[in-house]
């Protein structure tokens, strides 16, 4: 029985980002690795300023995988980013 292949992408997790980095800033650094289908930094709701941490989303898990193995611990813009994989979003109630 043949199992078809599901491409599984991935959510990275990009922390220590510096308050000078914009989403566009992400996408070019993580596409040197593959597609890329979301960048996200994550603002405070009170002062619009970078909080210091995003998102990215890449639909090739192996790719994704290949920039956190790369990315995480590398100086970008000034700052040692920190790379994972992101961990399932909480429900809030």
């Amino acid at each position: 029985m043949e199992r078809s292949l599901e491409v599984e992408g991935i959510n990275i997790y990009v922390g220590n980002i510096s308050f000078k980095t914009v989403d566009e800033d992400l996408t070019n650094l993580f596409a040197q690795y593959g597609t890329v289908d979301t960048a996200k930094i994550i603002v405070d709701r009170a002062t619009g300023r970078s909080r210091g941490f995003g998102f990215v989303e890449m639909p090739v898990r192996d790719e994704g995988l290949r920039a956190i193995e790369e990315l995480n611990s590398k100086d970008f813009m000034g700052r040692s980013l920190r790379v994972n994989e992101a961990k399932p979003q909480r429900q809030r109630y």
